[in-house]
């Protein structure tokens, strides 16, 4: 008998590797669609400021989007913001702007707040957020270009420059949080919610 007890395939609107993986993992047949938002435009409507709040709100726009146009679909929305103090960073456009944010983030603490939602028929019907706290050793200037050079273009693949299920782990110190957390998708929370709807065998 199998885990999954849903009728159909779980559509998860992101394009993000990581969450594609730990779904695998986990057992959670899925398909990939992508939602393709102005996320900026988003960003700039929920106030930059509450990053928390930003994660949550691109999270929840991502599955509606997806499930507007998948009737009946159960689809899963997730995304991620980082702050350190004051200041949240963005994906990394090039090279030099992931050296720029990681010299920013060399020996400081920052905050991963990772966000999902869960949408049916332009319903949300699950949604919650966790939030990690990293600390990035000291490195050298030597270090930091290697690892530029290591992590090649993953560095403008996630918001930090780095993947802390990859190379960028040895850019760490500290690290304070739940793992799925951190790769972007709190999965725990997720699954007990598709279990007590009975989609996943209890």
């Amino acid at each position: 008998m199998p885990l999954w007890l849903g009728a159909g395939k779980l559509v998860l609107a992101s394009q993000s590797e990581s969450r594609h993986a730990i779904l695998v993992a986990a057992g959670i047949p899925h398909e990939v669609e992508p939602a393709h938002l102005d996320e900026r435009e988003i960003e700039a409507r929920a106030g930059a400021n509450d990053v928390a709040h930003v994660a949550a709100l691109l999270a929840r726009e991502k599955a509606l989007a997806i499930s507007g146009r998948r009737p009946g679909a159960l689809v899963l929305g997730a995304d991620q913001t980082l702050a350190v103090g004051t200041r949240s960073l963005s994906k990394p456009r090039d090279r030099a702007a992931a050296r720029e944010q990681l010299m920013h983030l060399r020996g400081r603490t920052h905050e991963l707040h990772s966000a999902i939602a869960v949408a049916r028929d332009d319903l949300i019907m699950f949604e919650h957020r966790d939030v990690a706290r990293l600390t990035m050793r000291d490195f050298s200037d030597a270090f930091l270009e290697k690892y530029l050079d290591a992590a090649a273009a993953a560095v403008t693949a996630s918001i930090g420059a780095y993947q802390l299920e990859k190379t960028g782990i040895q850019l760490f110190e500290r690290v304070e949080g739940d793992h799925f957390v951190i790769l972007g998708l709190p999965l725990l929370p997720v699954l007990e919610f598709f279990r007590r709807e009975g989609l996943l065998l209890a």
